[in-house]
């Protein structure tokens, strides 16, 4: 297990949650550009690495997975209301899913992610759940605020989960090296969970980043950036 990867996601999250405290909620343009490189980096990612390597096992069921995954982020939606997109929405202190659910549902989102860290040598990944960590994190503390909850809670809610991704490349590492007798022989039914959840983060991001799907050329910019740094990655390994 490398320690750095540890530090990282933990301090993208924690940083880009706290970071609502130093910069306007209300400036978008600069969130939305970074939301269109990692979701488009995020994308590339999972087609070029993950994708190929789940199917490797010859595990023909893998796709009923990946649809399970997919389907299970729109369920987790209902309670997050697309905070991990960046999105930033007031709600009511009696609606049903603030502040527990939006948290589980994006704590659970987050342990998910570190999970296919630990299998393989996918620092390209850690890059991007990183980068994507950042606007999510900014929502999330934004949303915190806006619906006066404390500093100190709003702290605390973005340390448990800034914690959450870090503690999923913990949990499969260590299935990793069969501590949990058993449980690494479904890890690539665990990974095709992963890949759905990714499929629809990174294509939700692409779609909705636009106004009115309007052209933009710096999001196309962003877009591009993300998939050539993606491919580059992939044809030098």
């Amino acid at each position: 297990m490398e320690n750095w990867k540890l530090i990282l996601l933990f301090a993208s999250a924690f940083l880009g949650g706290t970071g609502i405290f130093l910069f306007k909620r209300d400036n978008t343009q600069r969130l939305k550009l970074i939301l269109s490189f990692s979701g488009a980096y995020l994308f590339a990612i999972t087609v070029l690495h993950l994708m190929p390597e789940v199917y490797e096992a010859g595990d023909h069921s893998i796709g009923l997975f990946i649809l399970g995954g997919f389907l299970l982020q729109i369920l987790m939606e209902q309670f997050s209301e697309g905070i991990e997109h960046g999105h930033i929405h007031k709600h009511s202190h009696a609606h049903y899913a603030f502040p527990f659910g939006i948290m589980f549902s994006l704590c659970l989102h987050a342990f998910l992610e570190g999970m296919p860290l630990a299998q393989g040598h996918h620092n390209e990944l850690v890059f991007g759940i990183a980068l994507h960590h950042i606007p999510a994190a900014f929502a999330l503390g934004s949303v915190l605020l806006q619906n006066q909850i404390s500093k100190v809670g709003t702290i605390l809610f973005l340390l448990i989960f800034a914690v959450m991704c870090p503690l999923g490349y913990f949990i499969s590492y260590e299935i990793g090296q069969g501590v949990f007798a058993g449980i690494d022989t479904y890890f690539d039914r665990i990974m095709g969970v992963v890949i759905g959840i990714f499929l629809h983060i990174s294509t939700t991001i692409l779609f909705e980043s636009s106004v009115d799907h309007r052209f933009n050329l710096k999001k196309v910019i962003a877009v591009l950036l993300g998939v050539g740094i993606a491919l580059a990655g992939f044809l030098i390994h």
